[in-house]
């Protein structure tokens, strides 16, 4: 994968075939890989003409591993993500984050408007504001020697992931404790740009999509239907629904 360098450290990312680009930026233990290539977003969205560009965000796939809590903030990594676009010679595309990476988008779309047309954030609703409720039972399971050890049904379902991702759990549990940065309520009516806020049906961590969207100056509201935060990431109603916002633009 190439590599460009972001306040000294050395960030990986992708860019799949030709066409319009777009911005993917993964979520929590993910990478650009796991969450939009095995999830066929990649294929779907270059079969609607889009040219997908995903990065690795600090700590996560094939960028530096970091582990001092304070290298991870969600509005740092907004900025990796603004100059990823510099170092491509982009000055303004869509932008879709899923969970993290959604929060991660917002403070994108927050500091750097003249960046970002529209944006789409899946799998996070009004906990963009209030921050994540299980971050200590997550950073536990991460850090524990074994998955039997690892207590509470959020905590082992990301610990599973993390194992399955092969991931650095060190890193991870040190880009949790300040990556879920909250955003204040009123600089979240500052974004214009239009929204689509996705979440799925039985989605337990992301808060209300609906209040998010009411929130923001062209907000909108999607629930994908039958799906928990894990299993709506690549969902095909959500994916019929993202490329129909996008249409839109």
């Amino acid at each position: 994968m190439p590599r460009f360098i972001s306040s000294g450290i050395e960030l990986a990312y992708e860019v799949y075939g030709q066409g319009k680009p777009i911005l993917l930026i993964h979520g929590f233990a993910s990478s650009g890989i796991i969450n939009w290539v095995e999830t066929g977003w990649v294929e779907a969205l270059g079969n609607a003409g889009w040219q997908p560009i995903t990065i690795d965000n600090r700590g996560h796939g094939e960028s530096r591993k970091l582990y001092d809590p304070k290298l991870y903030f969600a509005h740092d990594m907004a900025d990796d993500a603004a100059r990823l676009l510099d170092v491509l010679r982009l000055e303004r595309v869509p932008v879709m984050g899923y969970s993290m990476g959604a929060r991660i988008s917002a403070f994108l779309a927050l500091r750097h408007p003249e960046r970002v047309v529209r944006a789409l954030w899946g799998g996070m609703g009004l906990d963009l504001v209030t921050g994540l409720s299980t971050t200590e039972e997550i950073i536990d399971a991460l850090t524990a020697e074994r998955l039997e050890d690892a207590k509470g049904p959020v905590g082992r379902q990301f610990r599973i992931f993390a194992d399955h991702s092969r991931a650095d759990r060190a890193a991870l549990a040190a880009c949790l404790t300040s990556s879920r940065e909250p955003m204040a309520e009123a600089d979240v009516r500052r974004i214009g740009q239009p929204t689509l806020v996705a979440v799925g049906e039985k989605d337990d961590l992301a808060g209300d999509p609906a209040a998010l969207a009411r929130l923001l100056g062209q907000g909108e509201a999607f629930v994908i239907p039958k799906r928990n935060h894990m299993l709506a990431t690549g969902d095909a109603k959500f994916k019929a629904r993202a490329l129909e916002f996008l249409a839109a633009g």
